[in-house]
């Protein structure tokens, strides 16, 4: 029996990940079929592990409240904000606007997600300029490289860089056109091969840490 629960896993991991790789080269409709019929049964648990997410994040802040640990009052404004939206959005049955005319629901997503959206991205912006800073530091002859590369696409992104260079746009298109665009493409056919070898050793049964253990 301990056998059987270790080893169930791992085989219904075997058979269903080879079956749904087969089926992409399966020009048939009974795979179409089979395709379709996980999709809605994805769509199904995911529901359900949303649920659960939802249970465990009220649970986890119910905690922080009863014990008024530092910031507590962040885990009341959650839980404010989750419930009246969600109370918002069922008696707005999920409309964000009816005839033209912004409903609540549709209200709460243009006027508070929206801007805290425009914030949190604004707030971010210094951060990502302080670590560019500190990453183009021209140490080498690659820092020089790339600090003089991102000043250029700098310069031809905005009209104002444009007015005062007037060849960066072009220059600028032209790194991220053809530069940036091979660089993106190996590492992305690296990132693809690497989750193709890791797809292998979990249908295989070498990596196992998505039962919650090691590879015994």
């Amino acid at each position: 029996m301990i056998f059987f629960r270790r080893q169930a896993p791992l085989l219904v991991t075997l058979v269903t990940g080879l079956v749904f790789a087969a089926q992409y080269y399966v020009p048939h409709p009974a795979s179409e079929r089979l395709l379709t019929s996980v999709t809605k049964w994805m769509q199904i648990i995911g529901g359900f592990a949303l649920v659960l997410g939802v249970t465990s994040l009220f649970h986890l802040h119910a905690v922080r409240i009863r014990r008024k640990e530092p910031g507590w009052g962040y885990s009341l404004i959650l839980y404010a904000g989750l419930l009246g939206t969600i109370a918002v959005g069922l008696w707005a049955n999920g409309k964000e606007t009816v005839d033209g005319a912004a409903t609540a629901f549709g209200w709460i997503y243009t006027y508070m997600l929206v801007p805290l959206q425009g914030t949190m991205f604004a707030i971010l912006a210094f951060f990502i300029a302080s670590a560019a800073y500190r990453s183009f530091r021209a140490r080498s002859r690659e820092a020089a490289v790339l600090l003089v590369a991102a000043i250029i696409v700098m310069m031809g992104r905005v009209p104002l860089g444009e007015y005062l260079l007037p060849a960066s746009g072009d220059v600028s298109q032209w790194i991220l056109n053809v530069l940036n665009a091979s660089v993106r493409r190996a590492i992305l056919i690296g990132v693809s091969l690497g989750a193709v070898a890791l797809s292998f050793k979990i249908i295989f049964g070498v990596e196992r840490s998505y039962l919650g253990g090691g590879k015994e």
